[in-house]
């Protein structure tokens, strides 16, 4: 590795921050937009969908709509280099284009709600995928601006842990409150109401302070491959040797998770649990479940430090699904099913929680100002790829192993995963050093 950098740290105490620091609330507006898309293109539709009689193998392929968060490290560099039309000059690069982002969603929420994939399943397919681009484009934008706005990186825990509150709210709203709108108005007013929702993210994007790289000068401008590859240069040089195990070990930290979650709510309606039943455990109890991992993550990482909260976060993520194999064994089993299922994505969602907030801090580290929208970028694309493919093919092998083998086989993948990030801690060391953040 290149020089080290100390620990990750952060000198404002985690529930002061909210009072002292002016970040603080336009990130949880910011976040709560960015919780949205994705979840009304991957989980909450998936409820749609069985609910028209889409059958499981389908639902497992159309896991594959998601496909621009997987490339959005394509697009993510010209975000960082240009400003948007009109929008730039008013509030500045970052800003701008979150807004830009959240009218494209806004946008795309209609088009889905005027579909019926009943009878038209390419109308919202179109839509979805387009949802999708829409959605990427937005979480690159308020990375950028978060990463861009804590300097340096080791600090970025406090406001990545607000940001995730944000983002939880958000998929409270595009889970449950979407799940209980469609039991009462309809899945096209749910998400017609789940489109005037992003303004809120408006809002907050219109009172976030500009962060200081938005005040700099604009670097000059180059050709198509150059600003392309120049950020992933960059990491690559910054990572030095340990390049190869630090991109596998984000590559494959939330492969387990995201092949799970690709039938967790066919699993929930398999066991005829009603949307308000998925919601309430899922959405509402398991929201405040939600936070106390984001809160455990985002004071613990700061103690004890960055590797040492990966290895924590990876095993518990990964054996949390064990839980969610009991469920599918015995949940439908007597009067206490639904305190098992309860219970069992209580735990899953603690877990999933605290390894996200783990993973966000990391990958926000490994980012410099220079190219933070594009890097962020790159390895969150770098660590969805992987586990969303083989989302795809999930329906299948539930369809052959049944769900409680599916379950534990998800498990099963946190173990080389968890040996990887025992390598890089000790290969890194206990100090965790990062690489040097450059930018202008």
């Amino acid at each position: 590795m290149n020089a080290p950098t100390k620990a990750v740290s952060e000198s404002t105490p985690f529930w002061s921050a909210l009072f002292t620091d002016r970040r603080i609330a336009p990130a949880l507006g910011l976040g709560f937009t960015s919780g949205m898309p994705f979840l009304l293109v991957y989980g909450t539709q998936s409820a749609w969908l069985s609910d028209v009689g889409i059958s499981l193998a389908t639902i497992g392929l159309l896991s594959e709509l998601t496909l621009a968060y997987k490339f959005k490290f394509v697009w993510a560099p010209f975000l960082d280099r240009y400003d948007p039309p009109l929008l730039g000059r008013l509030l500045g690069r970052r800003r701008g284009w979150i807004v830009v982002a959240q009218l494209g969603v806004m946008a795309m929420l209609t088009g889905i709600a005027f579909g019926d994939p009943a009878h038209w399943l390419a109308w919202t397919i179109a839509f979805s995928v387009a949802l999708g681009f829409a959605g990427a484009t937005l979480d690159l934008v308020i990375d950028g601006w978060r990463i861009t706005s804590v300097r340096p990186p080791e600090k970025q825990a406090v406001l990545s842990s607000w940001t995730e509150i944000g983002w939880r709210i958000g998929n409270l709203a595009a889970g449950a409150g979407a799940l209980f709108l469609a039991d009462r108005i309809g899945w096209r007013g749910a998400y017609l109401a789940m489109g005037a929702l992003m303004l809120v993210g408006m809002v907050a994007a219109v009172f976030a302070p500009e962060p200081p790289s938005d005040q700099a000068p604009h670097p000059p401008r180059a050709g198509f491959v150059d600003t392309v590859w120049s950020p992933i240069r960059d990491l690559l040089r910054r990572l030095g040797p340990m390049a190869p195990a630090i991109l596998l070990l984000v590559a494959g930290f939330r492969m387990p998770g995201y092949v799970a979650n690709a039938m967790a709510v066919p699993l929930f309606k398999h066991q005829g649990f009603s949307n308000t039943d998925i919601a309430t455990v899922t959405k509402l109890f398991g929201f405040w479940i939600g936070l106390g991992g984001t809160f455990l993550a985002g004071a613990l990482i700061p103690r004890i430090g960055m590797l040492p909260s990966l290895l924590i976060g990876t095993v518990a993520a990964s054996a949390s699904h064990l839980s969610l194999a009991y469920l599918a064994a015995h949940g439908g089993d007597g009067g206490t099913a639904f305190w098992t299922f309860a219970t069992a994505v209580s735990i899953d969602g603690f877990a999933y929680a605290f390894a996200s907030v783990v993973l966000i801090t990391y990958m926000s580290t490994l980012a410099s100002t220079e190219h933070a929208a594009s890097q962020f970028g790159l390895l969150t694309s770098l660590c969805a790829f992987p586990g969303s493919v083989l989302a795809g093919f999930s329906g299948f092998l539930v369809e052959w192993t049944g769900f409680a083998w599916f379950f534990v086989l998800t498990s099963l993948i946190g173990v080389p995963v968890a040996l990887l990030a025992v390598y890089v801690w000790a290969k890194v060391g206990i100090s965790d050093e990062a690489p040097p953040h450059t930018g202008h």
